[in-house]
């Protein structure tokens, strides 16, 4: 982000502080206008910061997304392929079976442009690339997956789960499911 005046800043900190709250209440379809009389902005504000629904989930999310990425990173040097791949999508499917908002935000496209990616999925998928061609060329994993496809998974598992009591325990049983038809011992 460009240099800001001070209260700028100040009324995007303020906009991503109560935007936080607020699809942790609501998920990612939280109202903006509601954002905006929260943190005590005009609409135009709010979306000078974050033109569009996507923009602020991004910033909402951006900081986990990054520690899971870095997370991928780390399992991509591990010898054993197959557990470090496992570990990472187990870490994914907690993660977003218990924030709620992040599984719509990963599957959502650009709003505006269908061309346009989502930011939070291009990371993961960079950052899980290479932990899962690992897996793929150690014989663990089904050819032609791509990082994408088990991102779309993980989120798809987290809305199936979000009105489980324990939607996190419930995704991680799934996805032990969805592992044995995706990467079966043997």
């Amino acid at each position: 982000m460009p240099a800001q005046r001070a209260d700028a800043r100040r009324n995007y900190e303020r906009i991503l502080a109560v935007a936080e709250e607020e699809v942790a209440a609501h998920g990612a379809d939280a109202s903006l206008e509601q954002i905006a009389r929260t943190a005590g902005v005009g609409s135009a504000t709010v979306r000078r910061h974050f033109p569009t629904r996507g923009a602020l989930l991004e910033a909402v999310f951006r900081e986990r997304i990054e520690v899971l990425a870095a997370r991928a990173r780390e399992l991509a040097r591990q010898e054993d392929v197959r557990a470090a791949l496992l570990e990472w999508l187990d870490a994914l499917t907690v993660y977003s079976a218990s924030v709620q908002g992040l599984a719509t935000a990963l599957l959502r496209n650009g709003e505006l442009d269908p061309e346009h990616a989502n930011p939070c999925v291009n990371t993961l998928a960079e950052a899980g690339g290479p932990l899962l061609r690992r897996a793929e060329r150690a014989g663990v994993m089904a050819p032609g997956t791509t990082a994408v496809d088990l991102v779309t998974l993980i989120a798809g598992i987290a809305l199936a789960t979000q009105h489980y009591p324990d939607p996190a325990a419930e995704a991680d049983r799934l996805l032990g499911l969805a592992v044995a038809g995706i990467s079966p011992r043997g």
